[in-house]
């Protein structure tokens, strides 16, 4: 069967059973199998012009597909040696203990100004030196000393010694 390139996408779409039951085969993972045809599909539009009439278009997707294949194997075997290579420290606190803290210390820290937010970030979160945060801010140092002084102060007093929110903020109406 040969075809032309103005008959190129119509039996593209005719491949599609075929190069579904190889991405199949080779992923053995339906979810898998369907990200690997679109992006065969994808890849064969692009470069349709590098196909040549009279010669078989399915042989030409289905390396396009294997080539693809090929590919995410060697990149997700990339990732998995990049993520080994990461250690996981034990003394870590639960991941969802953890974000429940941060978000209530980021609705604590909504209510203070602007100003002061910005200079317990710089000093707090970031490391920054009181001269080199001054510096960022564009303030006196003794500035942002004071802004960091009176956003711990408010935060102190919004938390008890359990360090639990002394009264829950009420869901704002929107």
């Amino acid at each position: 069967m040969t075809i032309d390139h103005q008959d190129f996408r119509p039996a593209l779409i005719r491949l599609l059973p075929d190069l579904r039951a190889f991405a199949r085969f080779l992923s053995r993972d339906p979810a898998a199998a369907d990200d690997l045809v679109q992006d065969t599909l994808l890849r064969a539009l692009r470069n349709e012009e590098q196909w040549q009439p009279g010669t078989s278009l399915k042989a030409w997707t289905f390396s396009i597909l294997r080539n693809a294949w090929f590919e995410n194997r060697r990149r997700a075997a990339a990732q998995k040696r990049a993520l080994d290579r990461v250690t996981v420290e034990e003394g870590m606190p639960a991941g969802q203990e953890h974000r429940m803290e941060m978000m209530g210390l980021a609705r604590a820290m909504s209510h203070l100004p602007r100003d002061q937010q910005e200079a317990l970030v710089l000093v707090g979160a970031l490391g920054f030196s009181s001269e080199d945060a001054a510096r960022v801010a564009g303030v006196q140092v003794g500035t942002l000393k004071t802004r960091v002084s009176r956003a711990r102060r408010a935060l102190a007093s919004r938390y008890d010694a359990s360090g639990q929110p002394d009264a829950p903020d009420a869901p704002s109406a929107k």
